[in-house]
């Protein structure tokens, strides 16, 4: 049956609105869902929202039961990132569930999950297959008697002023987060095996996780600086996803109020809350920290043309650009730790690249005296940035057999030895022919 010139024309612009976005040459997400328990949180966090479009990114709003609501359409997603402002949801409408979430996210999407004290079971499970463990108490809250925030009423010091962050730049940007930033929450822990998820604001060793309204009968489950407020993950395919035991660290109340940390004579008219969630913000939607690698190219010193064969002994050159995305525009990634390797079933080659400061990486080493078949990898991973995986094969031959010096140094004491023999040989015959 024929398609008719209007249902193409559908199909094409949907096909053009589904994969006009993330791409290799602007990184940066730019269609991003956010699921709200209830649409009065559009309001109350508008700051943050704002801010997200004000840097160019196309906020589609839904309620977290809207029946309507999925992720990819004839294969293909729909959007760059989620935000999950769920945290009493127990489910979601239309066919999203956890398994789907960690679906997109293994697509190499990116997620923002904000909790509260009364995160439901499908938060809970979301985070813990990313590798992140909400208390399982649910009425506990991270409670803290040595940093809180003073406010008018001592209250239960639940409020908490915390400024124990990360020590990344690229992660929190340049600029330092000068006031602390006020949580109110859940806390969670997360496995220091686990290489890819990482603190961003930990609480302080005076905190705890408790009921607030009733005393501890038994010792808390999460204490001291093992409580963490924030945390990311970074998974190997370089999605990224923030985890946050507070919603109310997102909100405009929190944005705008100023802060007092309990001990400290320093009183900020503004907490560092819009700083702390816009530079991390940043970060989870690849404005920052995400690297490309271009030119990657071989050849033997004094040369240009890449061969399609070395030979043992030769020296070469092994040249990359690497490039950070700025959110704008492609800059120079200045580093002094990108190795390369010349692999065969083990290094046997493992050098440091200098850098020209302009994005360009070079190695000059020595093939080894072993032929083969070797590869060039680089295997780049540094705290807060997308990892990069180059590899290129190349063969290494023996010398041929013209190709040996006609008298080797070594073997001098072998040709001596041959014609001594010979030499030998003569005086012997003579003197023993022509003697009586």
């Amino acid at each position: 049956m024929a398609k008719s010139p209007i249902f193409i024309l559908f199909s094409l612009i949907i096909t053009f609105t589904v994969t006009n976005s993330f791409s290799i040459e602007n990184p940066t997400d730019r269609r991003i869902l956010v699921l709200l328990d209830d649409l009065a949180l559009k309001s109350s966090h508008s700051i943050f929202f704002n801010s997200l479009e004000s840097r160019g990114f196309d906020l589609d709003f839904k309620l977290s039961d809207d029946p309507k609501i999925a992720l990819q359409r004839y294969g293909q997603y729909l959007y760059d990132a989620l935000i999950l402002f769920t945290p009493n949801s127990e489910r979601f409408g239309g066919n999203l569930d956890v398994a789907g979430i960690l679906e997109f996210v293994d697509s190499g999407k990116d997620l923002i999950v904000a909790a509260d004290s009364s995160a439901s079971d499908l938060i809970r499970n979301v985070a813990a297959e990313c590798g992140v463990d909400f208390d399982e108490d649910p009425s506990a809250m991270v409670i803290d008697h040595g940093s809180y925030a003073v406010s008018g009423t001592e209250g239960d010091h639940t409020l908490i002023a915390a400024d124990d962050f990360v020590q990344a730049d690229v992660l929190l940007g340049n600029t330092k987060i000068e006031a602390p930033v006020l949580f109110k929450g859940i806390g969670h822990s997360v496995n220091p095996a686990n290489s890819l998820v990482l603190k961003v604001l930990s609480a302080s060793p005076s905190a705890y996780s408790a009921n607030p309204k009733s005393k501890l009968s038994s010792p808390p489950s999460l204490s001291g600086s093992s409580i963490s407020l924030v945390s990311v993950v970074q998974a190997r395919n370089n999605a990224r996803v923030v985890f946050s035991g507070s919603l109310d660290l997102f909100s405009n109340k929190f944005f705008k109020s100023p802060v007092q940390k309990a001990g400290s004579s320093n009183k900020y008219e503004k907490s560092g809350n819009q700083q702390f969630v816009t530079e991390l913000s940043k970060w989870v939607f690849h404005e920052r920290g995400h690297l490309k690698a271009v030119n990657v190219r071989h050849h033997r010193v004094g040369e240009t043309e890449e061969p399609a064969i070395y030979r043992i002994n030769d020296d070469l050159e092994y040249l990359v650009e690497i490039y950070e995305w700025s959110g704008s525009s492609w800059e120079p990634y200045v580093a002094n730790d990108v190795q390369v390797q010349f692999y065969m079933m083990s290094p046997y080659v493992l050098k440091t690249m200098s850098s020209d400061k302009k994005g360009l990486y070079l190695a000059s080493f020595k093939v080894p005296d072993v032929y083969g078949v070797f590869q060039f990898k680089v295997e780049y991973q540094r705290l807060g940035y997308t990892s990069l995986s180059l590899a290129k094969q190349i063969p290494v031959r023996p010398f041929r057999h013209n190709e040996y010096e006609r008298f080797i140094p070594t073997a001098f004491p072998y040709y001596g030895a041959s014609f001594s023999t010979m030499a030998g040989f003569l005086i012997f015959s003579f003197v023993y022919l022509y003697s009586k």
